[in-house]
């Protein structure tokens, strides 16, 4: 009789501890899951990527406040309070955390080989050493890439200003992904028979000073999918628009924000894509087995207010993508 009833017991023990893996259908709460985000900084594409990432979860039940509790901590660009927010949410036991920008990615790595870590906004995840193949991570870490159609979004700018012949490439000194893009713009100008040059920035201060001295030198701009550029597009339009400058950026937020141009990246739906991939990961999905996912979709946007103050025409056939 004991034995029966010690099996019965070991028996609802366990139905407890897979009960709480996931959201039940009832919507009741059988516990909460810890998950935790890292953001790099502050600006739109980003925001945005978190914001998505968020609505998929809550779309496929897991909605904070009723089965997840959410720690969303924001560096601000400062690498000491990345390793100290890094710190915290490993030492708070997360079920899972998203890393947003690649440097926030690099330091969740640094301080837990355990808990998930699920990416976003990193442009190359095997050149910053977070997998070993995107096909194959074999490590705590996935998600989803940014890199951008680089190519396609030079042939618009072209497509779009014709007469141009000298492009400035404008990005962070400091930021790994912006190098690796850059050094692909050259490549595809140097195909298409344009020139370029190029300046860098350490950090939002140096942007005014550094877009100026580039102004005079170039017929058109373009800036990657930089986050020290894109928390200060505010400024870099003014200077445009000052100099007639087209300016085609790496991401849709960033044209929103004070460019011209893109075919670019929808951070919104590419946080909502690793919101979907962290669904798979709490049902029980081996994240060191799940390929890193790039955006399925890319977006042309067109700044109607740019165009207007640049003199710019848009083609009909462009004509549905100016905003």
């Amino acid at each position: 009789m004991k034995k029966k009833i010690l099996s019965v017991l070991l028996a609802m023990a366990m139905i407890g501890v897979t009960g709480c893996a996931g959201p039940r259908e009832d919507g009741g709460n059988d516990a909460m899951l810890n998950i935790g985000i890292l953001q790099l900084m502050e600006h739109g594409s980003l925001d945005d990527a978190r914001e998505g990432f968020v609505q998929a979860l809550a779309d496929n039940g897991y909605v904070e406040g009723q089965n997840i509790k959410i720690d969303y901590q924001n560096a601000q660009g400062d690498p000491n309070n990345l390793n100290t927010m890094s710190q915290r949410l490993a030492g708070n036991q997360s079920d899972l955390v998203l890393a947003i920008g690649t440097g926030a990615a690099q330091s969740m790595a640094s301080v837990t080989e355990e808990i998930p870590i699920l990416f976003t906004a990193v442009t190359d995840p095997v050149d910053s050493g977070l997998v070993n193949t995107n096909e194959a991570p074999g490590t705590n870490l996935s998600g989803t890439n940014d890199m951008s159609p680089i190519k396609e979004q030079i042939e618009l700018l072209v497509q779009l200003c014709p007469d141009i012949k000298t492009i400035g490439i404008l990005y962070c000194s400091g930021e790994d992904n912006s190098i690796l893009q850059a050094q692909q713009v050259k490549e595809v100008l140097e195909e298409m028979s344009l020139n370029w040059t190029e300046a860098t920035v350490t950090n939002t201060n140096d942007v005014q000073q550094v877009t100026q001295s580039v102004a005079g030198k170039c017929d058109a701009i373009y800036i990657p999918t930089d986050n020290a550029y894109a928390s200060a597009m505010g400024i870099v339009a003014e200077i445009a628009k000052e100099n007639k400058l087209p300016v085609v950026c790496g991401a849709i937020e960033m044209v929103r924000d004070g460019g011209f141009a893109t075919l670019g990246l929808n951070y919104y739906n590419l946080g909502y894509q690793t919101g979907e991939m962290a669904v798979r990961v709490l049902e029980g999905e081996d994240i060191s087995q799940m390929s890193v996912e790039s955006l399925v979709k890319y977006d042309y946007y067109i700044s109607g207010e740019m165009a207007q103050v640049l003199g710019v025409e848009v083609p009909q056939e462009l004509s549905e993508y100016v905003e």
